[in-house]
């Protein structure tokens, strides 16, 4: 967006100056983002710039190891169950609210996102306690479920802002042709919203993939998810295989992210093709 041809000059000035403040602002996120990746071609074992030369060593390290290829599986093998379950549920908690007629909905919604404003390790203390008493602890389906839990709310609220533009007499007219809601579903509702129930369900895909909190308190030591074994490689010993691994996630959650986006833009131009 160009500056407007009757801008006064603070006004312009203020242009540049809010443009410069926001690039500021996004390198000092970026940074530690720039400086890890090339890390991970150093060809030395320990941190240092200039690198003095380039290498794939810390790669062949990360796929060549039982240990971060057995985290790598139960991360991947979490975040998918998770995303199944994250999915069904916020689905179907997005189409209740969507409704004119629920009751307290502003409270209901209030009480579905709670898990992403309370404090990750409040939620995890609070799950350890829990799980300790129904037996849950140190099982994938313990781990599961809580990760289900931090997801949920995303899948919720980007299922909720597509079903914002949808048309619910479409609905209404295939119940009255004789549709049953399966098939309401389906055949109408869920063409229509694909594009955000795909992003609410890589949304919560990433939010596994990358807990570790949770993690730490209710897994037990053989259950090392990949965000598990990075962090304990931090603490016990620092290689530069961790690098490697960041890197791998960085560009992970880098195409999550641009997918989501050419979700949302598709999504955008269906809308306005409907309306």
């Amino acid at each position: 967006m160009a500056v407007p041809a009757y801008a006064t000059p603070i006004e312009r000035a203020w242009y540049y100056i809010f443009r410069a403040i926001c690039a500021a602002v996004l390198v000092f996120l970026i940074a530690p983002i720039l400086v890890i990746m090339p890390l991970s071609f150093n060809p030395e074992p320990y941190f240092t710039y200039p690198l003095p030369g380039f290498s794939l060593r810390w790669y062949e390290d990360f796929f060549g190891s039982a240990r971060w290829l057995d985290a790598l599986k139960s991360s991947v093998i979490v975040a998918v169950c998770t995303t199944i379950l994250a999915t069904t549920l916020g689905t179907t908690a997005a189409l209740g609210l969507s409704r004119a007629n629920f009751p307290a909905r502003s409270v209901v919604m209030s009480i579905l996102i709670s898990p992403m404003i309370v404090p990750v390790v409040i939620t995890a203390v609070g799950m350890y306690f829990f799980y300790a008493d129904v037996g849950l602890i140190n099982s994938y389906p313990g781990l599961v479920l809580a990760h289900t839990a931090l997801a949920t709310p995303f899948v919720v609220i980007v299922v909720t802002a597509t079903l914002m533009g949808f048309d619910h007499s479409l609905s209404r007219a295939a119940q009255g042709l004789g549709a049953k809601p399966m098939t309401v579903f389906f055949k109408v509702i869920m063409p229509l919203i694909l594009p955000g129930l795909i992003s609410g369900a890589l949304f919560a895909f990433v939010t596994s993939f990358d807990e570790v909190v949770v993690v730490l308190f209710i897994a037990s030591p053989e259950q090392r998810t990949l965000p598990k074994q990075m962090f304990s490689g931090i603490r016990e010993q620092i290689s530069p295989t961790i690098t490697a691994a960041a890197t791998l996630l960085i560009l992970f959650a880098t195409i999550m992210l641009t997918t989501v986006e050419l979700l949302r833009r598709r999504s955008e131009r269906l809308r306005g093709i409907r309306n």
